[in-house]
């Protein structure tokens, strides 16, 4: 049996369109553990990196942060969140956070630094304060990056949220989990394939929001 009859049988089961282990279920459940940690991880990322990238400080620090974050293993920090938090949505978090973080702080950062000069002392010139200099001059130059560095972190979330199967939560690691204890492969390819039909979709929506969000002169001269 080839992976193509699996997806087949999985999506042609209306089984797995009802109910509280349905694919609508799963896949609400996927969503709203991703929107979570890339909501904390943007939080935590983005301020930083403005505030580092504007000033043009701590590329070192943030550059050591990142390495650190990505050196960790999420599974790994997951079991060990388990163990000193027990069962609950912040272990799941942590681990997701703790992943997303990095390339939005390195990716913010580096979008700041890579503004032209020439308009920001420009700014300056006239008088313009710090603050405005960064939401008015700086940040709609450097958004496409930033957007980048978002949709990079969503990815990675969405792929990785499966994680949250091993400590009795839901989203679409629980058909990956679930199948592999029962043997029913049609649940871990079925389980598998909404997890990459679903990073598809997250590219795609960063995609036009960057359409949206970006200007025409800005997409241009990118």
């Amino acid at each position: 049996m080839n992976v193509l009859h699996f997806v087949n049988a999985f999506f042609g089961d209306s089984a797995h369109w009802h109910g509280y282990d349905g694919i609508p279920t799963r896949v609400g459940e996927h969503i709203r553990y991703s929107l979570i940690a890339l909501a904390l991880a943007a939080l935590i990322g983005l301020p930083v990196g403005l505030v580092t990238g504007h000033y043009g400080r701590g590329g070192n620090a943030l550059a050591l942060i990142a390495t650190a974050g990505r050196a960790l293993p999420s599974f790994g920090l997951l079991v060990l969140m388990f163990i000193v938090l027990g069962l609950g949505l912040v272990p799941v978090m942590i681990p997701l956070v703790v992943l997303a973080v990095p390339p939005i702080l390195v990716t913010t950062y580096e979008a700041l630094r890579s503004v032209d000069p020439s308009p920001v002392d420009a700014a300056r010139g006239m008088g313009m304060g710090e603050s405005r200099i960064l939401f008015h001059v700086e940040l709609p130059v450097a958004l496409p990056l930033i957007l980048s560095g978002l949709c990079s972190a969503a990815i990675q979330i969405v792929s990785t949220a499966t994680i949250a199967a091993y400590v009795s939560l839901g989203g679409l690691g629980r058909y990956i989990v679930d199948g592999l204890y029962q043997r029913d492969y049609e649940k871990v390819v079925g389980g598998a394939a909404l997890v990459a039909v679903l990073a598809l979709a997250t590219l795609a929506l960063f995609w036009a929001v960057a359409r949206w969000a970006v200007s025409p002169g800005v997409r241009r001269s990118g």
